[in-house]
C-alpha cells in the first residue's frame, strides 16, 4: 500500500531510536540499529562511542571484503565474485521491499480511519472493504476481542510447537535430534477484521459469513538445530485475504450450530521475512519459490474445495458430507476468441510496431488452465474448452487472464472477472467481455451444468457430448466424488520380504505399515496422505474425478505402504454400478483383493450426471466484430482477358523426394575405458559414469549414464532420417559424467555412405584421442517399401527388438510434399493473407516459407517423418496467414494411405473450412529390416537380397539365446501361413512368451485377436488381461488398451515381469480376452482364455503363435 499524498514518508517517532541526526556519511543502518557495547547500551556520546562507532564501521566494511579475499585465495574466477555480488544486492532489495511493505502496512493499521478518510478519492480496490461495499460492516468489537485474547492464544502456540511441534520434528528424523524453538513470540500486533459480510446461505440450516482479513505482525519465532549450530526464524508476517466461516448445520439444541467450517475462498497473499539462515530465501528467484511452496501447503488445507471442519456436537451426522460436500455445480468455459488486442512485440528499438503472441490464462479458485499461443496475432480464435468445478455461490469468480507470449517476461494484455452467480442465473452465458487493464475483448461462453442424481439423463448427455467441439479434452458427462474414510485390518509388513512382489527388503520383525491409497480411473491419479504406524488407518479425504463415460470406465483403487513398493490390497469397481445404486450412490465397506483375509475399506461413491438445462438457455446479443458488416458489401474483383493455365491434377516434386532411408544405430556397450573419477584430492582412482553422443545429419542424440563402470551395456537403438548425399559422417563421442565438466572418454566416425553401400554394419571401434577404449555399434540401413503386406511382421520385430531404455521403434517412413494451394480466405473480404502451413506428426513439425500477399502459394516444400503406429497417428496441416491468423486446415489419417495404391495419395485436399484446397503428396513406406530376423513374403513386391553373404544373428534376444534370421523368418512364415489350423469356435489370440535372460525379464507381446465370438449385437470392445499365476494379485496383473468394436482387434502391445528364470518355469501365464460392451453388469464378459504351462514352451525362441481360445471351464492350453 503506497503512502497516501502529503502524508510524511519518514518513519514516526516512534520508529526512531534517537533524535540527533547522523552525520551524511554514516550508514544508513545506523539511524535503525544504534551501535550497542557489550553491556547491551548504546554507545556514549564521547570520544569512547565514537571511536567504537568508527571501529565498528571500519570492521563492516573489512566484513565485505573477505570473500572477495578467499575468492582469489582459492583461484576463483571474478565471475564467481561478480555472482556472489548481484545476488547479495538482490537479497537486500528484496529484504528493504518487504521491510517497508511491513512497515506502512502497520501504519495503516495503527491509524485506518484516519488515512481512509484523508484518501476517499482513492481507487476501491485501495480502500478497506467496509469503505469499498456497503454490505460489509466493520468489526471493531471483534477486533478487540482478538486483540485481548491474542496474548493468551501466543502462549497456547508456544506450548503447541514445544510440547508438541518440537517432538514430532526431532523423532523424523536422526539429523534433527537437537531441534528446539528457541523463541516463539505472536508480537503485539493482533490478527484484524476489516469487515464482514453476511449471506442467507444456500439452505435454511446454515450461515455463510465473508471475513475480510488483514495479519501484519511482528512475530518472532526462532528455531535452532543445536548439532550443525544452525539457527532460523522468522520475524514479521504479511497474511491477506477474504476467509468464509459456514455455520451449519443449525440444531434445535445448544449450542444451536453443530459446526463450524473455515476456508479462504480465494489463495490469500502472503509476505513472510526471513532471519537466520533461511535469509537465503530473500534471493532473487527463492523468494518466489518459497512463498509459492508455502501458499501451496495452506491452499492445500484452507483453500477450496479445501476447508478446515470444527464439529461442536458430539455424534454429528454426515460429518464427510460437511467436510467435502458436493459441488454446487459444474462450468463449462468455452474460450473463443479476443479481438482488438494492444500489440506488444516492437522491432528496431521500438520503430516498428509488430503485433503480439496471445495466450489465455483461465482460473476459477485454484482451478487453472493455460490456452495454446497464437502467433503474431491481434484478433486469436482459441477455440478450446474447459470445465471447472464450483463450490461455492456467491464468492468465486472467473478470471480470464490475457498475455503476449514473449521469451523473456510475458507482457499483460487485460483481464476480465466474473462472479459465477451470474452464470447460475443465465444457465448459458455467451458474450463479449471487456478486458480491464489493457484494450480488446475476450468472447466467453459460459455453461452452467447440474448436477442430477438420475441415470435416465445419462444418455441424452452422452448424445448432445457428441455434438459438442471440445479441446483438449472430450466434454464430461458425469463427475464422481469419493470419499475415502478409512480401512480395516491391513496386512501388516512381514517379517522378511524378498520375493519379486516385495522388491525391498525390510527390517526384521512385523511393523506396523503407513497406508496410502492411489484412486485411479483411466489416466488420471489421486493420492491420499499417508497415515503412519497403522492397519486400520482413518483418511477422510475427498477426490473428485470428471468422467466422459461412466458405463465403460471404472475406478481402481491401490492400497500400499508410503514407500509404494508394497501393496497392502486393490479394488477394482465398475462405474455402472453406481448407474443402478440409489441416488446413484455406494456408501458402504469394500473388500480388498490381494490383501488380508478381513481387509477392506470404507467408501461413499457418489455419481451426478452433468445435466444442461435447456429450459433455462439465453442468448445474449453478441456484437458484431470490426469489419464484419463489410464482408457483404465488398468482394474480390474477379475474371481476366487472359485465360488461366490449367490446374495441375497431380504434384510434380523433383527427384531427390522419397529417396531417403532410415539409420537405425543400435549403441550396445564398450571396454576398456579411461577412468575419469578421483577422490580425496587424487588419491584414490575411481571409475567413470560413461554415456554417448551421436551426431548425424543436423541430429544430436544421447544414451543414459552406465554408473561406475569402464566395460559399459547401454543397448539403445536410436533412428535417423537420412539422404545418400556423399561425404557425411556419424560423429560418436564418450563422456563421463560429472558434476561441473564431462570429461572426454573418446571418439570415433562412421561415413554413412559406408553404411549405405553395405546396408548393415556391425563392428568394435576403436575411440580416438584417448589411451584406451573402443565402442560396439551396430548400423543397420532400412529402406522404405510401398507395401502394407508386411506392416505387421514389422510391428511385431520391432516390439520382439524393442530395448527398455529406448524409443518406440519407427514401422514406417511419411514422405510428404506440400506444392501450393488454392483459394485462400482474403483479409477482410479484399486483401490477400501472407500464408505459410505447417505440417505435423505427433510432436514433429515442419514449417514452410511465407509467400507475401497471395491466396494461392506456392510452397514447395519436403518434409518426412518417422511413424511408429501407421495404423493410429494422422498428418496434420495447418495453414495460417501472418496477421490473420488461421486460413483452414486438414487431418489425414495414415490409415487411408496404407489403403491406397502404392501406399500414396496425390491430389488436391480441401480444407475443413471450404475455403481453399492444397495440392499433396502423401507417400508411406514400410520399414523392412533385413538384420533384426523378418524379412517379407510378399509376392507383389520384390526386393534384391543383401550385398552380405552371412547375416547376423537375431538383435535383441538375449546373448546365450542365438537364433539365425532365416530360423525366425522361417518361424514366422510358419505361423502366419494360410495353411494353418483354422480357429475354434470362441477365435484366437496370437501371442509371443520369451524370457529375456540379459535384463532377467519374463516378456509377453500380445499381438492381436481373430475370429473373436460376437454375442450381442454390436461387436464387442475387446482387450486383454494377463495373470502370472498362481499369484492373483495386481503385481503381476497386465492389461492391453480396449479395442472398440471389432472382432479382430489389433494390439501388439509388450508386458515385463521381473524374475528368475528358475521361477518363470514354475508359472503358468492366464490369457483373458475379455469385452466391455455389458456396461449393466459388474463383470466383465469373457470371449474365452488360454493357460499356459511356461515349463512347456521353449522361451528361449520368442515365435509368435495363434493359441485357440477356450471357455472358462477348460484350463488347457492350445
Amino acid at each position: 500500500m503506497e503512502r497516501p499524498p502529503g502524508e510524511d514518508s519518514s518513519p514516526s517517532a516512534m520508529d526512531q531510536p534517537s533524535a540527533h541526526s547522523d552525520p551524511p556519511d554514516q550508514p544508513p543502518a545506523a539511524h535503525t540499529k544504534p551501535d550497542r557495547g557489550s553491556g547491551g547500551q548504546p554507545a556514549g556520546p564521547g570520544a569512547a562511542g565514537e571511536a567504537l562507532a568508527v571501529l565498528t564501521s571500519f570492521g563492516r566494511r573489512l566484513l565485505v571484503l573477505v570473500p572477495v579475499y578467499l575468492a582469489g585465495a582459492v583461484g576463483l574466477s571474478l565471475g564467481f565474485v561478480l555472482v556472489g555480488l548481484a545476488l547479495y544486492l538482490g537479497w537486500r532489495r528484496v529484504r528493504e521491499e518487504k521491510e517497508r511493505s511491513l512497515r506502512v502496512a502497520r501504519q495503516l493499521l495503527d491509524d485506518e480511519e484516519r488515512l481512509t478518510a484523508k484518501t476517499l478519492y482513492m481507487s476501491h480496490q485501495e480502500l478497506p472493504a467496509w469503505v469499498s461495499f456497503p454490505d460489509v460492516e466493520k468489526a471493531e468489537w471483534l477486533n478487540k476481542i482478538v486483540a485481548q485474547v491474542w496474548p493468551f492464544l501466543g502462549q497456547y502456540m508456544e506450548k503447541l510447537l514445544a510440547e508438541t511441534v518440537a517432538p514430532a520434528v526431532r523423532g523424523s528424523n536422526t539429523h534433527l535430534q537437537t531441534f528446539t524453538f528457541t523463541r516463539v513470540e505472536l508480537g503485539e500486533k493482533p490478527l484484524r477484521i476489516i469487515g464482514v459480510k453476511v449471506h442467507p446461505g444456500q439452505r435454511k440450516e446454515q450461515i455463510l459469513l465473508d471475513l475480510n482479513i488483514s495479519y501484519v505482525g511482528d512475530v518472532q519465532i526462532d528455531v535452532e538445530v543445536k548439532k550443525y549450530f544452525c539457527k532460523a526464524g522468522v520475524k514479521g508476517m504479511q497474511l491477506h485475504g477474504v476467509l468464509r466461516v459456514i455455520l451449519e448445520p443449525l440444531i434445535g439444541d445448544l449450542p444451536i450450530v453443530g459446526a463450524v467450517s473455515m476456508f479462504f475462498i480465494r489463495r490469500p497473499t502472503l509476505d513472510i521475512n526471513w532471519t537466520g539462515m533461511t535469509n537465503l530465501l530473500d534471493i532473487p528467484g527463492l523468494s518466489s519459490l518459497s512463498d509459492t511452496m508455502i501458499m501451496d501447503s495452506i491452499a492445500a488445507f484452507l483453500v477450496l474445495p479445501n476447508r478446515l471442519l470444527v464439529p461442536l456436537v458430539p455424534n454429528l451426522q454426515d460429518v464427510a458430507q460437511l467436510r467435502s460436500p458436493l459441488p454446487r455445480g459444474i462450468i463449462r468455459i468455452h474460450l473463443l476468441a479476443a479481438q482488438g488486442l494492444s500489440s506488444k512485440d516492437k522491432y528496431v528499438k521500438g520503430l516498428i510496431e509488430g503485433k503480439s503472441d496471445p495466450y489465455a490464462l483461465v482460473r476459477l479458485g485454484t482451478q487453472t488452465f493455460c490456452s495454446r499461443v497464437i502467433d503474431e496475432e491481434l484478433n486469436p480464435q482459441w477455440r478450446e474448452t474447459y470445465e471447472v468445478m464450483v463450490h461455492e455461490v456467491p464468492g468465486q469468480e472467473i478470471e480470464v487472464e490475457v498475455f503476449d507470449k514473449d521469451p523473456d517476461k510475458d507482457d499483460f494484455l487485460g483481464r476480465m472477472k466474473l462472479d459465477v452467480g451470474k452464470v447460475l442465473q443465465a444457465a448459458v452465458l455467451d458474450d463479449w467481455f471487456p478486458l480491464q487493464g489493457g484494450q480488446g475483448q475476450v468472447h466467453l461462453r459460459l455453461e452452467w451444468l447440474s448436477l442430477l442424481p438420475d441415470a435416465e439423463k445419462l444418455e441424452q448427455v452422452l448424445q448432445w457430448n457428441q455434438g459438442v467441439s471440445s479441446r483438449p479434452e472430450p466434454p464430461s458427462a458425469a463427475i464422481l466424488v469419493v470419499y475415502l474414510d478409512r480401512a480395516q485390518d491391513l496386512p501388516v509388513i512381514p517379517k522378511m520380504v524378498t520375493s519379486e512382489f516385495y522388491p525391498l527388503q525390510l527390517k526384521k520383525g512385523n511393523k506396523e505399515p503407513n497406508p496410502m491409497v492411489q484412486l485411479s480411473i483411466q489416466d488420471v491419479t489421486q493420492e491420499s496422505k499417508a497415515v503412519y504406524s497403522t492397519n486400520c488407518p482413518v483418511w477422510e479425504v475427498a477426490f473428485r474425478f470428471f468422467l466422459q463415460d461412466p458405463r465403460s470406465q471404472e475406478l481402481d483403487v491401490q492400497v500400499k505402504d508410503d514407500s509404494r513398493a508394497l501393496t497392502l490390497g486393490a479394488l477394482t469397481l465398475p462405474l455402472s454400478r453406481l448407474l443402478t445404486a440409489p441416488e446413484l450412490t455406494l456408501d458402504q465397506w469394500f473388500q480388498l483383493s490381494s490383501s488380508g483375509p478381513n481387509s477392506r475399506l470404507y467408501m461413499k461413491l457418489v455419481m451426478r450426471i452433468l445435466y444442461l438445462d435447456s429450459s433455462e438457455i439465453c442468448f445474449p446479443t453478441v456484437p458484431g466484430t470490426p469489419g464484419a458488416g463489410d464482408l457483404d458489401s465488398e468482394s474480390p474483383q474477379v475474371g481476366s482477358s487472359v485465360d488461366a493455365p490449367p490446374r495441375p491434377c497431380h504434384t510434380t516434386p523433383d527427384s531427390h523426394f522419397g529417396t531417403e532411408n532410415v539409420l537405425r544405430i543400435h549403441v550396445l556397450e564398450a571396454q576398456d575405458l579411461i577412468a575419469k573419477d578421483r577422490f580425496l584430492g587424487g588419491l584414490v582412482k575411481g571409475k567413470s559414469d560413461p554415456y554417448v553422443k551421436l551426431k548425424l545429419a543436423g541430429r544430436s542424440f544421447r544414451s543414459h549414464v552406465v554408473r561406475e563402470d569402464l566395460n559399459p551395456r547401454w543397448n539403445e537403438v536410436f533412428e535417423v532420417i537420412v539422404t545418400s548425399i556423399p561425404g557425411q559422417e556419424l560423429e560418436v563421442e564418450v563422456f563421463d559424467k560429472d558434476l561441473d565438466k564431462d570429461d572426454f572418454l573418446g571418439r570415433c566416425k562412421v561415413s554413412l555412405t559406408t553404411v549405405l553401400n553395405s546396408g548393415f554394419l556391425d563392428e568394435w571401434l576403436t575411440l580416438e584421442d584417448v589411451p584406451s577404449g573402443r565402442l560396439h555399434l551396430r548400423l543397420e540401413r532400412l529402406t522404405p517399401r510401398p507395401t502394407a503386406a508386411e506392416l505387421e511382421e514389422v510391428l511385431q520385430v520391432n516390439s520382439l527388438i524393442q530395448t527398455q531404455k529406448s524409443a518406440e521403434l519407427a514401422a514406417a517412413l511419411l514422405s510428404v510434399y506440400l506444392e501450393r494451394a488454392e483459394d485462400l480466405p482474403l483479409r477482410k473480404g479484399t486483401k490477400p493473407p501472407n500464408p505459410y502451413a505447417t505440417l505435423t506428426v505427433g510432436d514433429t513439425s515442419h514449417k514452410t516459407k511465407t509467400i507475401s500477399q497471395t491466396s494461392a502459394p506456392v510452397w514447395d516444400k519436403s518434409a518426412s517423418f518417422l511413424i511408429r503406429k501407421p495404423h493410429a497417428e494422422s498428418l496434420e496441416l495447418q495453414v495460417r496467414g501472418e496477421g490473420t491468423g488461421a486460413l483452414g486446415s486438414l487431418a489425414l489419417p495414415l490409415s487411408e494411405l496404407l489403403t491406397a495404391d502404392q501406399l500414396c495419395l496425390d491430389h488436391w485436399f480441401t480444407l475443413n473450412n471450404g475455403q481453399g484446397q492444397v495440392l499433396l503428396r502423401a507417400q508411406l513406406g514400410i520399414l523392412v529390416s533385413q538384420h533384426s530376423g523378418v524379412e517379407a513374403h510378399s509376392h507383389s513386391y520384390s526386393h534384391s537380397s543383401s550385398s552380405l553373404s552371412e547375416e547376423p544373428e537375431v538383435w535383441g534376444a538375449p546373448p546365450p539365446i542365438t537364433s539365425s534370421a532365416p530360423e525366425l523368418r522361417q518361424r514366422l512364415t510358419h505361423v502366419d501361413s494360410p495353411l494353418e489350423v483354422p480357429a475354434g469356435p470362441l477365435g484366437q489370440v496370437k501371442l509371443t512368451v520369451w524370457y529375456f535372460s540379459e535384463e532377467r525379464k519374463l516378456v509377453s507381446i500380445v499381438h492381436s485377436c481373430r475370429a473373436l465370438r460376437q454375442s450381442g449385437r454390436d461387436p464387442p470392445d475387446t482387450y486383454v488381461s494377463l495373470l502370472l499365476l498362481p499369484d492373483k494379485n495386481r503385481g503381476t496383473k497386465r492389461k492391453t488398451s480396449q479395442k472398440k468394436r471389432t472382432l479382430s482387434p489389433e494390439f501388439n502391445e509388450r508386458f515385463e515381469w521381473d524374475l528368475p528364470l528358475d521361477e518363470a518355469l514354475r508359472r503358468k501365464l492366464d490369457v483373458s480376452v475379455k469385452s466391455n460392451s455389458s456396461f449393466m453388469s459388474r463383470e466383465r464378459e469373457l470371449l474365452g482364455k488360454v493357460h499356459l504351462d511356461l515349463a512347456e514352451i521353449d522361451l528361449s525362441q520368442g515365435a509368435a503363435q495363434w493359441y485357440d481360445l477356450m471357455d472358462d471351464k477348460d484350463k488347457g492350453s492350445s
